[in-house]
């Protein structure tokens, strides 16, 4: 088991075999064991397999290889809707519609979303998390018609893999674990940290190819800019509140 963790890696590229929808919704009957508040389970899962809405998701998440050639998008989401409609129905007054209802919500279906992920590899599928379900959520709502209360939060590419491709590198656990408290970083600590990972032959070609002197600013500059950061930032906030949170 010990050696899946230390090898696992995500898929991008996935064979022609069909995945069974029964089989997902198997391994998500297992994945919902998982841990979460009050045993509320404020999550949903929208699972797209027909083509006609799957190539719509796909443009969402910019035609990126894992959402084009997974054969299942599996979309997980934060949903208050349900359980404050159970509320209502029980002579409950419901009190969720905040920013610590919405951060509890999305923390558990963070949780459920790795233990499918963990499940579904274990039974030989590939996966890919896909981190641009945020960038366009409102629009990903429309195409999957969610309700007031319900937010994507991530999406997972699912098919059969035929890439052999390797666990990607990690930093050392020495730069991620502290010690009864937290133990700020020097300047030569940092650099020590990311010394191996800038020093690989593909993070150095990455750097090249971008016409950049640093790692670093690969991700600063090219990847994770600030105004994109900021404009799906602020794109995301509107339409959380627009689906009746209250964030501040």
């Amino acid at each position: 088991m010990n050696e899946y963790f230390k090898n696992r890696n995500s898929v991008r590229t996935f064979s022609e075999k069909e995945v069974p929808i029964e089989l997902i919704k198997e391994i998500l009957s297992e994945a919902i064991h998982a841990p979460n508040t009050g045993n509320m389970q404020w999550y949903s899962v929208v699972i797209t397999h027909e083509t006609e809405i799957k190539t719509q998701l796909e443009t969402c998440h910019f035609n990126q290889p894992a959402a084009v050639n997974a054969k299942l998008l599996i979309t997980f989401c934060v949903d208050i809707n349900r359980f404050e409609k159970w509320c209502n129905i029980r002579n409950a007054t419901p009190g969720f519609r905040n920013f610590q209802s919405f951060i509890a919500a999305a923390i558990d279906t963070s949780i459920l979303a790795q233990q499918f992920t963990t499940i579904a590899e274990l039974n030989n599928l590939g996966t890919c998390i896909l981190g641009t379900t945020t960038y366009n959520a409102p629009e990903i709502s429309e195409i999957l018609k969610l309700p007031k209360m319900v937010i994507p939060l991530t999406t997972i590419a699912v098919g059969y893999r035929i890439d052999e491709s390797t666990a990607t590198e990690r930093l050392p656990i020495e730069a991620v674990v502290h010690d009864e408290i937290y133990n700020d970083y020097d300047d030569n600590k940092v650099i020590e940290m990311y010394e191996e990972k800038e020093n690989l032959d593909i993070n150095k070609q990455f750097t090249a190819e971008n016409n950049k002197s640093t790692l670093a600013q690969v991700f600063t500059d090219v990847r994770y800019p600030k105004h994109n950061n900021e404009l799906f930032s602020d794109k995301y906030i509107a339409y959380i509140e627009s689906q009746g949170f209250k964030l501040k």
